[in-house]
């Protein structure tokens, strides 16, 4: 019998997310009798207590006899309990210097940490994650920015709301301005933007169309990375040369900033990978995109109008592109900026029964057939007291040699 247990939510903001629903945990007892469930007490979950007990959950103030404990977010220091196996996002895997000390009481406390960010299949396809949640409310977050900035329509705030199917009604309710939006990416995030165009009937169009002509009503086009990058050889590209050598390509973005309005970044943007556009492109006068909802949210990186990150409480700001400095978003020559750098929580439910659902099908398995397909190996990061072999790249960090300590 392995103990798991839903551990409560401590980082501040609040996350109201949890890995299983109780509907899902009781399908995962059905499915893994050999496995027993305890629920952390927690007044911030999206579920309460009563919903796990109704359920026949214990619900408990103390999980620490418990095997496996089961998180979303970081776990504050003080509350990791030593020699246990934790899952969670731990923000470390690129080096993140605000969670050097947490990676170092791991290994500290010898505890077996599995990071959600690399369950992996063979080839390095992420099995679990809340992609395709932050890619729906950036851009309904997106839609709302333009509503409020120019007073064509109101959306509520999507956290306002009970769920995905109350936010699709309010977007029922308005009508699209003739917009031309350019999409980038094609993993989860940007599949989770794309159902927000489609439900909203936006035209999809391809790319020689979207920059070459216009529109009475909204369009988008959904580009990928050869359609914004291209070999600075003049060479035929491909996607795997691409992630492999990022520096043999430039960016090929302009021509789309000089054609659309509305801008939803929904790519991955990997190290050494050519920017967007640059703060002197922004001030040109054929520069035509408005509005930004940046849900990649890469910091001082490959979108130079996003300076910091916005939160759920105040989600927009404006750039002026002339000064490059923030102002309000309302002013009328600013670019619209949502950079909301934690979009699922702001549908907790639905994103929590979305995660839940692909750890029962992806990760649980693996507790119980001997891990035959490597889940649990290549998602270890840490394993008696130090980092498992995926993960030495993290030494430097862990010491501190990385970021100057």
């Amino acid at each position: 019998m392995i103990k798991f247990a839903l551990i409560k939510e401590r980082k501040t903001p609040p996350d109201r997310r949890v890995v299983f629903s109780p509907d899902e945990l009781l399908e995962a007892v059905k499915q893994f009798p050999e496995a027993e469930f305890k629920v952390e007490s927690s007044d911030v979950r999206v579920f309460p207590d009563e919903e796990y007990r109704r359920a026949g959950f214990e619900v408990l103030e103390d999980v620490s006899n418990c095997d496996v404990l089961l998180g979303v977010k970081e776990v504050p220091i003080p509350n990791l309990i030593p020699n246990k196996k934790y899952f969670f996002f731990s923000h470390t895997i690129k080096k993140q210097p605000y969670n050097r000390d947490l990676l170092r009481e791991i290994l500290k406390n010898n505890i077996e940490l599995y990071d959600h960010e690399v369950i992996v299949n063979k080839k390095g396809g992420r099995l679990i994650g809340f992609g395709r949640y932050a890619g729906l409310v950036g851009a309904y977050n997106g839609l709302r920015g333009i509503g409020l900035k120019n007073g064509f329509f109101e959306l509520p705030k999507a956290e306002s709301l009970p769920d995905l199917n109350a936010m699709l009604a309010e977007l029922d309710k308005i009508e699209i301005p003739p917009l031309k939006i350019v999409l980038t990416g094609n993993g989860k995030v940007a599949h989770g933007a794309r159902e927000i165009l489609d439900h909203l009937k936006v035209k999809k169009v391809g790319v020689n169309t979207f920059l070459n002509d216009t529109f009475d009503t909204p369009v988008y086009c959904q580009i990928d990375v050869l359609d914004y990058n291209k070999r600075r050889d003049g060479e035929k590209g491909s996607n795997q040369d691409f992630y492999k050598h990022p520096e043999k390509y430039e960016s090929n973005f302009l021509r789309f900033t000089h054609a659309a309005d509305f801008f939803i970044a929904g790519h991955f943007y990997g190290e050494g990978a050519p920017v967007f556009f640059t703060a002197e492109d922004a001030k040109s006068t054929n520069f035509s995109i408005k509005y930004i909802a940046d849900i990649s949210c890469d910091i001082a990186g490959p979108i130079a109008s996003t300076l910091r990150p916005s939160t759920i409480a105040e989600p927009f700001y404006g750039y002026d592109p002339q000064e490059e400095r923030e102002v309000d978003f309302r002013e009328k020559n600013s670019i619209l900026v949502m950079a909301v750098d934690n979009l699922p929580c702001e549908l907790p439910k639905d994103a929590s029964e979305g995660f839940g659902e692909m750890f029962l099908k992806n990760v649980l398995p693996a507790f119980f057939n001997g891990d035959k397909n490597g889940i649990l190996e290549r998602a270890r990061m840490t394993q008696n007291g130090r980092l498992t072999s995926r993960f030495e790249y993290l030494k430097d960090y862990v010491k501190g040699k990385e970021i100057g300590i």
